[in-house]
């Protein structure tokens, strides 16, 4: 054998065994894109920046809350370079999910894992510390206390809410408007006490002139709509709702009511769900929240500690009233940008919890 041709063998030889030892390329993230099963293990390599959304239940087809949520995390994938394989998203089925879906993807080795919902407070009181390595964040709910690897995102909801109630009151004939809230808890007050006080603002006895339904869950759209028909048949002609998928029941009933009725919308714009017949929505960017607090995480920025986004900010604001702005007379909407203006400089704080109500003293306009 001469030369050439050992040297042909011996290169024939490295080559095949270099092929040999090479592992196979990773397979494609076999998760579901945006699908309820959870994050897959393979995909985006460890370098890559990985975060996940983990909302609450009603899912992100609620058009209100968790649809808000997932926005953000679309607006994360569009403006950060991320997709579905590197911002992930577990919609939680029941509250018994909570925890599970926290650490599914904590013990991924997300770098960034949300949680969308106060309920998952203690979820997360359980799972954050046991990966401090992960940035944790928290939509409306506390971040467990000597924990620094968590955020809390929060709302004044009170802010959006009140000039609402101004705009309903000011709006409303049979001097009756209504309220239907998801579960009992302090959030939801919140939401409540703010729209009180606007009404009181207006001139109602927030105790005789507001009327108030809970349907005590966020996914029963039937029984939104239920109690909003029995407001509507006790006087009521605007109500606000408060309860995530339910809410779509209450803009279900001011449909059927037609005109001199409406729903008021929350979180996401509803207004163009029943065009003419919601009034106005209380708009609550939690897709701002979601995506400020990515994009902080991917650039090493991440902080623990409160995030307080306000009217001021663009945190809460009302909609367009694309349908119905026509229908509400000149001095109703001067006041309304007047009352805005009080609040965001501070002049008015309205009230956080029902009991405030009571000696809230409205601003004179």
């Amino acid at each position: 054998m001469n030369r050439s041709h050992v040297l042909l063998v011996a290169l024939s030889c490295l080559a095949i065994a270099a092929l040999a030892g090479c592992p196979n390329p990773p397979p494609a993230n076999s998760g579901a894109p945006g699908g309820s099963g959870g994050p897959s293990t393979s995909g985006a390599p460890a370098s890559t920046f990985r975060a996940g959304l983990v909302v609450d239940t009603g899912g992100i087809d609620d058009r209100s809350f968790n649809a808000a949520a997932n926005e953000g995390r679309k607006k994360a994938e569009a403006d950060l370079g991320m997709n579905d394989q590197s911002y992930s998203l577990i919609q939680s089925k029941a509250k018994a999910d909570y925890k599970t879906n926290l650490t599914q993807f904590a013990s991924q080795g997300y770098n960034l894992v949300i949680a969308v919902g106060q309920n998952m407070e203690d979820a997360l009181k359980e799972v954050a510390p046991q990966f401090p390595n992960v940035k944790f964040a928290i939509v409306d709910g506390a971040a467990p206390d000597g924990v620094n690897n968590t955020a809390s995102l929060k709302f004044r909801e009170e802010q959006g809410t009140f000039l609402a109630g101004f705009l309903a009151a000011s709006m409303s004939k049979t001097k009756k408007i209504g309220f239907v809230g998801g579960e009992e808890i302090d959030l939801i007050k919140k939401f409540e006490a703010g729209y009180r006080a606007g009404a009181k603002t207006a001139g109602f006895d927030p105790d005789k002139q507001v009327l108030r339904a809970y349907t005590n869950n966020w996914d029963d759209v039937t029984k939104g709509r239920t109690q909003a028909e029995q407001l509507y048949s006790n006087g009521v002609d605007i109500i606000f709702a408060a309860a995530g998928k339910g809410g779509l029941g209450v803009i279900e009933a001011a449909r059927g009511k037609g005109p001199g009725f409406y729903a008021i919308g929350v979180d996401q714009d509803q207004d163009g769900i029943a065009p003419g017949r919601v009034l106005t929505s209380v708009v609550k960017h939690v897709d701002t929240a979601v995506f400020d607090t990515t994009k902080r995480a991917k650039e090493g920025k991440f902080a623990p500690g409160t995030v307080t986004y306000d009217l001021k900010q663009g945190g809460m604001d009302l909609s367009e009233m694309k349908y119905t702005r026509k229908d509400i007379p000149a001095p109703i909407l001067d006041k309304l940008a007047k009352l805005r203006k009080l609040v965001e400089d501070g002049t008015v704080a309205p009230p956080t919890t029902l009991e405030a109500v009571k000696t809230f003293n409205p601003p004179t306009l």
